[in-house]
């Protein structure tokens, strides 16, 4: 059964996502009127839509549309599908948030987030064994927690860290296998862990489990976005047009409770590992930006700012904002409207929602 798990680990490959941009001066330039594009996306509850679109020639219609030639494909290995993006060999690529930032924009590629598709509003969370003494945050003083270390997990245990004025370093954080999560919260061993859907929901149903943060305490923080090469889409600008096209169309087809949205997300839940049922109770957890306008208020937000800015003292704290990053100001990023944080000189994310606007306003 596939598991769409990979794309929460976002730091671990950063060394060889590093390396990958090492090779940037070896590849051809990109900045360049083109006509054949690739896009790489791999499993994950809300980016299985580029799946969908591909496969029912949604990209396509709209690639044609503009002239172009789309190629939308699939990378197991989502850390991989990132340093392949950074390295040139794709235009565009799916991935969080802080991923845009620690990876690409970390390593020196100036990055455009195309579209915000979606924010985790429930899929990540704490579980700790009620049975055990742990019924509150202030509980895992002095124990272990288990997670994916370097990862939305150990992001979101930092969040709720916070919230309840602890620090990290007043407990261990054991770094585990998404593989072994379930099968290490069942040892006795074993008290408390963070992670996501679907092992948060199994994780959660034993007995004894209590769930004691999740995502929806911090919404609008883990994003998941297309990414594009900012100075392909400069460009290229139907690039652009043709993907958010696309994207949106799909959305107002799988949004839908009639045959058609059923059976996309039909579709969608099978080529995951799943079925609608199962695809549907992700969906539940999932804040998906099915409208355009949904996307633009979002991405227009003093909300996505704040964000970023916790985002990037996280990444640095960890010490994983750039290779030698001095300060958290290291990487700057731009937003609409004009905002920024950190050093303008080296702007390397940028948040986009003239695309998106495009689609609200029906001027695709």
């Amino acid at each position: 059964m596939l598991r769409y798990v990979s794309r929460r680990v976002f730091t671990t490959g950063l060394a060889a996502g590093l390396v990958a941009v090492s090779a940037l001066a070896a590849q051809p330039a990109l900045a360049e009127k083109k006509e054949s594009f690739r896009v790489a996306w791999s499993i994950y509850v809300g980016w299985m839509p580029w799946a969908y679109a591909a496969e029912k020639g949604i990209v396509d219609k709209w690639a044609e549309k503009y002239g172009l030639s789309i190629e939308v494909v699939q990378i197991n290995d989502y850390i991989e599908s990132i340093n392949q993006f950074t390295a040139g060999a794709f235009d565009g690529c799916v991935m969080t948030n802080m991923d845009a930032l620690s990876i690409p924009a970390g390593g020196g590629l100036d990055s455009t987030a195309l579209i915000l598709g979606d924010f985790s509003n429930g899929n990540d969370g704490v579980v700790v064994k009620g049975d055990a003494g742990l019924t509150s945050l202030a509980d895992l003083k002095g124990r272990n927690v288990n997670l994916v270390e370097l990862s939305v997990s150990h992001y979101l245990l930092a969040r709720a860290l916070d919230s309840a004025g602890i620090a990290e370093r007043d407990l261990t954080v054991v770094n585990t296998s998404d593989a072994d999560m379930v099968a290490a919260f069942k040892t006795a061993e074993v008290e408390a862990v963070v992670t996501w859907n679907p092992l948060l929901s199994e994780i959660a149903a034993e007995p004894g489990a209590k769930v004691l943060y999740t995502s929806a305490d911090i919404p609008g923080e883990i994003i998941d976005m297309l990414v594009v090469n900012t100075e392909t889409l400069a460009d290229n600008p139907d690039f652009g047009k043709a993907l958010v096209g696309a994207w949106y169309e799909t959305m107002s087809i799988m949004m839908k409770d009639d045959a058609e949205g059923k059976a996309a997300r039909t579709y969608m839940g099978e080529m995951s590992g799943t079925d609608l049922a199962g695809y549907d109770a992700q969906l539940a957890t999932t804040k998906m930006f099915y409208e355009p306008a949904e996307a633009v208020a979002f991405a227009k937000s003093e909300k996505l700012t704040e964000t970023m800015d916790v985002v990037r003292n996280f990444l640095f704290e960890h010490g994983i904002l750039g290779e030698g990053a001095p300060s958290p100001d290291y990487v700057g990023m731009a937003f609409p409207g004009g905002g920024t944080l950190g050093d303008t000189a080296n702007t390397k994310l940028r948040f986009d929602l003239d695309f998106m606007q495009m689609a609200a306003d029906g001027a695709l």
